[in-house]
């Protein structure tokens, strides 16, 4: 089974790439990555959520992957809406919608502000970031997330890094990660989210953390983090109805790591 490529507009100028995995007539899930990562991230999942029948659907949001790279947008509001309008252009009534990371907080918004949309909230190490919890300062923040100047170097040799840092992820997930950066005709990358629009969406988590939306989301929540869950259940705690499965020393990029354990789980939303 092989994903198809769309590509939806979502604002004036801004079209987003969808990676859109068949499914029979069941629920549909909308994949959402997290900061500079990209929608190939969920391939493993994917995969197994259309092979039970739910179509899937896995979105590059601005400046990640191949979607559009506009000037402005990089906010976690504006995610949320263009995962909004996204869900529209795509004929999608209802959504299981699934986040990882910064992604998480994405979903987050999203389903507190369209019930209607969201039938069921998927939460993979994400959702519950709160960055002013974790800092005493913006200025101590930003200095800790300001990601390294990494254009110009060797695909090669990142991708033997990714190798030797996740010895335990299958090829393809190497192969996505690396996709999160664009590699020119002589194998040199560079950023596809320039580091400016990096720090407006760290500086976006700073200044609005999910904690005020939890309590307004009505659809039943799965959180999955990888190890330290106590984040997990607090958010969980501000939720209607939620459940917590921790993935005890996991990898952040879970989905990438344990595809088949994070579909059966996220499965069960919709059992």
């Amino acid at each position: 089974m092989t994903p198809d490529d769309v590509r939806v507009p979502v604002a004036e100028g801004v079209r987003l790439r969808v990676r859109r995995w068949p499914g029979r007539d069941r629920t549909p899930f909308l994949l959402v990555h997290g900061l500079s990562s990209n929608a190939r991230l969920w391939d493993g999942v994917a995969r197994r959520l259309a092979e039970a029948g739910h179509p899937a659907y896995a979105v590059d949001l601005r400046s990640h992957g191949e979607s559009d790279a506009p000037d402005t947008g990089y906010d976690t509001a504006t995610a949320a809406a263009d995962l909004a309008d996204l869900a529209s252009g795509l004929g999608l009534s209802t959504v299981v919608a699934v986040g990882q990371s910064w992604g998480g907080n994405v979903v987050v918004r999203l389903a507190a502000e369209r019930p209607e949309l969201v039938s069921a909230l998927g939460l993979v190490d994400g959702g519950w970031i709160d960055l002013p919890a974790q800092f005493d300062s913006w200025e101590r923040c930003a200095a800790a997330l300001r990601p390294p100047d990494i254009d110009g170097v060797r695909l090669t040799g990142v991708v033997a890094r990714l190798r030797r840092s996740h010895p335990d992820w299958p090829e393809w997930a190497i192969e996505a990660t690396a996709a999160n950066l664009r590699t020119d005709p002589d194998g040199l990358v560079s950023r596809r989210l320039s580091i400016p629009h990096h720090m407006e969406i760290v500086r976006s988590m700073w200044d609005d953390p999910p904690a005020p939306y939890l309590p307004k989301v009505e659809a039943p929540a799965l959180l999955l983090p990888a190890g330290r869950p106590a984040a997990a259940n607090r958010a969980a705690a501000a939720l209607p109805l939620a459940t917590v499965k921790e993935y005890a020393g996991a990898d952040h990029d879970l989905h990438a790591q344990h595809p088949d354990e994070v579909a059966a789980d996220l499965l069960t939303l919709v059992s």
